[in-house]
């Protein structure tokens, strides 16, 4: 190796490439990232696991539901549009997987040194791998979310949630409902980019994998256990999937822990600072 790509990928060249404000640059990072990912197999098949899982969890929750008890909504108090959106609680999984394998399936088989080399900015790498797999994500998600409401829609008239039993067909231009699917859609987008952030800073997809999906389901279910009400709260409201999947919610919004809205932006905010930590390790650790 000659001394110009070591220097690069040890971390003395890391400002030096293409111009930090080329859009040559940029492109080039991104057409990078986007050939890996789709020439990698894991890839569509873990897309596939997001939209299958996320659309047959959401389907058994539909089926398992029905008007027999509470005929009417004033009664029963279901959420119709959240019940069909059950399944993303296990297609967040297959989404944080696919993100880490993005970034440590590099450093497992070194293939790092090489983008280093070709791409000696690394929050440039950073920036194209974050936004080509919250692009793709986007994308499954999209898929996932609408097919969960429409399934969740025929699965519930069949259980008797029609409008003879004062129940409104799940509409995407209902105001509500639309702030759940493209909320969901920027919830799992938000856990891609926080597994990002979690992979450049542990290096390991076994390590990465595992401290996401820690973060994702140890704070719920802590706060399942605990019995006082206050602690209860207080970690849904600073779990980011409990925090964040507020915004599933369309009825008695009072009653939640915290606000859809807000609830996301904890979500956000716990992205964000995996991206920066993430950033920070590979800025300053050799590759």
């Amino acid at each position: 190796m000659t001394a110009a790509p070591t220097r690069a990928v040890s971390g003395q060249g890391r400002g030096v490439g293409c111009g930090p404000g080329s859009a040559s640059g940029r492109a080039r990072a991104w057409r990078a990232e986007w050939a890996k990912l789709r020439t990698v197999p894991s890839t569509w098949w873990l897309m596939f696991a997001v939209v299958g899982l996320t659309v047959l969890l959401g389907a058994a929750a539909a089926e398992g539901v029905d008007t027999d008890q509470c005929r009417t909504p004033s009664s029963c108090h279901e959420d119709t549009v959240k019940l069909s959106l059950t399944g993303v609680w296990v297609g967040q999984a297959a989404v944080a997987a696919f993100a880490v394998l993005a970034v440590a399936g590099e450093y497992g088989t070194g293939m790092v040194r090489v983008t280093l080399t070709a791409i000696p900015d690394r929050l440039r790498v950073l920036a194209a791998k974050a936004s080509v797999v919250g692009a793709v994500t986007a994308g499954a998600a999209l898929v996932a979310i609408a097919g969960s409401v429409l399934v969740g829609q025929f699965l519930l008239a069949g259980n008797g949630f029609t409008r003879a039993n004062g129940y409104a067909p799940l509409s995407f231009t209902d105001g509500p409902t639309a702030r759940a699917v493209f909320g969901s859609v920027a919830y799992l987008v938000l856990i891609a980019l926080l597994s990002v952030g979690v992979a450049f800073l542990v290096r390991d997809t076994a390590g990465a994998v595992g401290g996401v999906l820690a973060l994702l389901y140890a704070f719920p279910i802590a706060a399942s256990l605990v019995s006082d009400d206050t602690w209860k709260e207080w970690l849904t409201r600073s779990a980011p999937a409990s925090a964040g999947l507020a915004i599933q919610s369309t009825r008695d919004l009072d009653q939640l822990a915290i606000g859809p809205w807000a609830g996301l932006g904890v979500l956000a905010l716990y992205a964000a600072g995996a991206l920066v930590a993430g950033g920070a390790a590979l800025w300053h650790r050799d590759a």
